[in-house]
C-alpha cells in the first residue's frame, strides 16, 4: 500500500508535464462548447442521452456523445446506463448564469484570439487584441453592448469571492463617501457596502457600462446608499470622497494613461482622502501566483497594460504625487494597495 501511495504522489516525468501544459486548451474549449449549447441546463431535469439531446442542440447524436462522454471525464457529467449523463456538483455550477458567462468569455474567441496573437505581443508590445479584432478593447465593447454586459457579468464571475475578501480585509467603515472608480455593474461597492453600515458610495462608469449597474444594487438592497455617476475617468472623476478605489482599472492601461486617471482622481482628494488600489501584487521571484498569468493576459489585451510588483506601484504612485502607505494582502488573489495624497 505504502509504495501504491508513493507512485501516486511522484511528479511526473517532464515531457508529461509540458505536454499537459500544452493540451491545457483542449479542456478549455470542450467547456467552452458545454456552456455554448447549455448543456448543463439542458440535463437539469434529469438524465438524457445524446441522441435525446442532438436535435435541440442542432447536432450529429454520435458526435455529441463522444463531447458528453469527454466532459464525464472531467467530471461535469457521469454516465449511467444506456448511454443516460446526469449532472453532477461541478457540472450544476455551470448552470449558474454569472458561471456560465465567465466560461463564455474566458474560453471564447475574445480571448483566445488575443492569445494567438501572443508572439506578435512579445515582438511588439502592442496589443494582440487590437490586431485580431481590428480595434482597443474597450472601444470594441462601446461597439458591442451585449459583449459588454457579458463581460460585465464575466468580471463578477471571475473575482468570486475577491469583493468580500477585500472587504474583510480592510476598515471602509472610517469614510462617509467611497467612490468606486471604474466600478462596472458596482458588484465590489455593494459588497463592501453591506459589510460596512455606514458609508454611501458612488458609482462612477462610462455611459454604456452604468445601466447594467441598478439592478444590481437594487438586488442588494442598496439603492438608498449608492449613487450612480456616468463619465470617463481620463476626463474627471467625482470629488470630495474619502476612499477613491480603483479595483482593476490601473492594469489596463499604459504607464501614461495610468498617470491621467492617478492625477484625475488627485486633483478631487482632499488631503486626508485615501486611494485604494485593488489589484494583483505580483509576488518577486519564481513564487507561482495569478497575477503572472493575468500579466500575459494584459499584454495581449491592452498596449503597455501590466500587473506590478509593490515597488512597480510605489514608482507608479510617486510620479502621480501619492505616497504609498502599505500593501493589503486579502484571502484572496488581490491586495489592497493604499495611498495618500503626497
Amino acid at each position: 500500500m505504502l509504495e501504491i501511495a508513493r507512485a501516486k504522489t511522484e511528479v511526473p516525468p517532464r515531457q508529461d508535464q509540458l505536454i499537459q501544459i500544452a493540451t491545457a486548451h483542449w479542456m478549455s474549449r470542450i467547456l467552452y462548447v458545454a456552456a455554448e449549447m447549455n448543456l448543463a441546463e439542458r440535463l437539469a431535469e434529469g438524465p438524457r442521452t445524446a441522441k435525446e439531446l442532438a436535435q435541440s442542440t442542432a447536432t450529429d447524436a454520435p458526435s455529441l456523445y463522444r463531447l458528453m462522454r469527454a466532459l464525464a471525464s472531467l467530471g461535469l457529467f457521469t454516465e449511467g446506463p444506456s448511454d443516460r449523463f446526469s449532472l453532477t456538483p461541478l457540472g450544476e455550477a455551470l448552470r449558474t448564469g454569472t458561471i456560465r458567462a465567465t466560461v463564455l468569455t474566458l474560453a471564447g474567441d475574445l480571448l483566445t484570439k488575443s492569445l494567438e496573437q501572443l508572439t506578435y505581443s512579445v515582438q511588439t508590445g502592442k496589443s494582440g487584441f487590437e490586431k485580431a479584432f481590428g480595434m482597443p478593447f474597450f472601444e470594441y465593447f462601446a461597439n458591442h453592448p451585449t459583449d459588454a454586459s457579458i463581460f460585465s457579468e464575466t468580471m463578477v464571475g471571475f473575482h468570486g469571492s475577491e469583493p468580500a475578501a477585500v472587504a474583510a480585509a480592510y476598515d471602509f467603515s472610517q469614510f462617509e463617501i467611497i467612490i468606486d472608480v471604474g466600478g462596472a455593474t458596482g458588484n465590489l461597492l455593494a459588497t463592501i457596502l453591506r459589510r460596512h453600515p455606514r458609508p454611501r458610495g458612488i458609482l462612477f462608469d462610462l455611459p454604456h457600462v452604468v445601466p447594467d449597474a441598478p439592478a444590481l444594487i437594487e438586488a442588494r438592497g442598496l439603492a438608498d446608499r449608492i449613487a450612480i455617476e456616468a463619465g470617463n475617468f481620463f476626463e474627471s472623476v467625482p470629488a470630495a470622497a474619502g476612499a477613491y478605489l480603483l479595483s482593476h482599472i490601473i492594469h489596463d492601461w499604459s504607464e501614461t494613461q495610468c498617470l491621467t486617471i492617478l492625477g484625475n482622481c488627485r486633483r478631487t482628494m482632499k488631503p486626508n482622502s485615501r486611494l485604494l488600489i485593488i489589484e494583483t501584487v505580483l509576488a518577486p521571484g519564481d513564487t507561482p501566483h495569478l497575477g503572472k498569468m493575468l500579466d500575459i493576459i494584459m499584454l495581449t489585451l491592452f498596449t503597455g497594460a501590466q500587473e506590478r510588483t509593490e515597488p512597480e506601484y510605489r514608482a507608479l504612485l510617486d510620479k502621480a504625487g501619492f505616497r504609498l502607505a502599505r500593501v493589503v494582502p486579502t484571502e484572496s488573489a488581490v491586495s489592497i494597495v493604499e495611498a495618500f495624497p503626497a
